[in-house]
């Protein structure tokens, strides 16, 4: 199989960058792929495609760019130049762009994919219909936000045109059979990024690391963390460092220059800006907790199957998708209350001042993160594409393999 995959890539900034290199990395080790056809928005450094393990050959078609109105068209024209025999979209409503026009016209290109007879399958990370336009930072204009809702609606048709549609919650799969009444709905969990050996779930010695890592100034604000460390500080001896692990979201250029600026009198604040593939192993590693300090969700979280990967305990909002993600993938941590600094104070001071407990999490995440390796998530796709591929030849309209399906909610 000739495959290409349209994301984002390392060093990318763009949207479900990791998510998408990943995705290369696995599938590169497939046996049933032979060739990956990257088609990926344009960087000036080269592309991250150093791997250890030999796999299959990579071309990558560098053709498109954050906010560009052609990319519809640079992206239409590198799929019919390389010709793959099957295409996976990595997705959400704002991979293309933040401005509504140029976001709209690359998610028209599953159906241009479907047109044209190749075995599409996108992969949607987010739905409209869960996502908080005012905290993701889109618009708090209730009157626009109708409109955007109807956009997303429309949006989402012709996301759907595609062979399947692939999502990583399950409540996703309910609401656009429902709503949509699609039936080429596959749940496909998110999987673990990596899965390193079990670590000693021991802490470096010196301060103890309470990180977040993301895109932060939307539903993401580390002011919650900054001001709950000093509340622990206050009524404990413990030595804190605060971690920042990330950059702005596109949505809130700035945000962390004025975090710097607002919080320069706090001490141990430590900003660590972009953070390359090959540092995320440190930064988790030497972290005691990792804090999620959302005040909302738009899809599976990437970061809490990386912490579990890492072994590592977790301090998150008890709401939307993270919730439904640890209860269903079996993630366990300590919830807190988004719009109270007491509340998370109380939930990381617990877990740094309480080893087995801190423990008891970290080894809980770790399994629950081993149970879902990229590995056998990218092994699914390719069992949905060969059946895709056998429908076309037999000429059997498409439905989900009650098999395919029954695999991914056992994993």
């Amino acid at each position: 199989m000739k495959l290409a995959i349209v994301t984002a890539y390392p060093p990318s900034k763009v949207t479900l960058t990791e998510y998408g290199y990943h995705l290369v990395k696995h599938f590169r080790l497939q046996e049933d792929v032979t060739e990956i056809v990257l088609i990926t928005d344009r960087t000036e450094e080269e592309k991250d495609l150093y791997f250890e393990e030999e796999g299959c050959t990579i071309t990558v078609k560098e053709c498109w760019s954050f906010n560009s109105y052609k990319n519809v068209f640079h992206i239409n024209s590198a799929i019919s130049e390389t010709k793959p025999d099957a295409v996976l979209f990595n997705l959400q409503f704002l991979k293309f762009g933040d401005k509504k026009v140029p976001a709209a016209l690359g998610l028209l290109l599953p159906m241009i994919c479907k047109l044209k007879g190749i075995p599409t399958i996108s992969l949607l990370h987010n739905i409209m219909e869960q996502v908080d336009l005012e905290n993701a930072g889109i618009t708090k204009n209730k009157w626009l936000q109708k409109a955007y809702n109807f956009i997303g609606t429309t949006l989402t048709r012709f996301v759907l045109a595609s062979d399947i549609v692939a999502v990583t919650i399950s409540k996703y799969v309910g609401i656009l059979e429902n709503k949509y009444r699609s039936r080429n709905i596959a749940l496909i969990p998110h999987g673990a990024f990596e899965t390193p050996p079990e670590p000693d779930y021991s802490i470096p010695k010196g301060p103890k690391q309470v990180m977040a890592f993301g895109k932060f100034g939307t539903y993401k604000k580390v002011e919650i963390l900054i001001e709950a460390v000093e509340l622990i500080r206050k009524r404990t001896k413990e030595d804190i460092e605060i971690v920042i692990a990330g950059t702005d979201s596109p949505n809130t250029p700035g945000y962390l220059e004025g975090i710097k600026e607002k919080y320069k009198h706090v001490s141990q604040l430590r900003f660590t800006g972009y953070v390359a593939e090959e540092d995320v192993p440190t930064i988790f590693g030497e972290s005691s907790v990792v804090v999620f300090p959302y005040t909302s969700t738009t899809g599976s979280s990437g970061v809490l199957h990386q912490a579990g990967s890492y072994g590592k305990a977790v301090a998150l909002p008890d709401l939307g998708d993270l919730s439904i993600l640890v209860k269903e993938e079996g993630y366990k941590g300590e919830f807190f209350d988004p719009e109270s600094e007491a509340s998370l104070a109380d939930g990381i001071e617990r877990i740094l001042t309480d080893d087995n407990h801190r423990i008891n999490l970290s080894q809980t995440n770790y399994r629950a993160a081993c149970s879902l390796p990229m590995s056998a998530i990218t092994k699914m796709y390719v069992d949905y594409f060969k059946a895709i591929q056998q429908t076309k030849s037999t000429g059997m309209p498409l439905e989900i393999s009650n098999a395919l399906q029954h695999k991914a909610e056992s994993v």
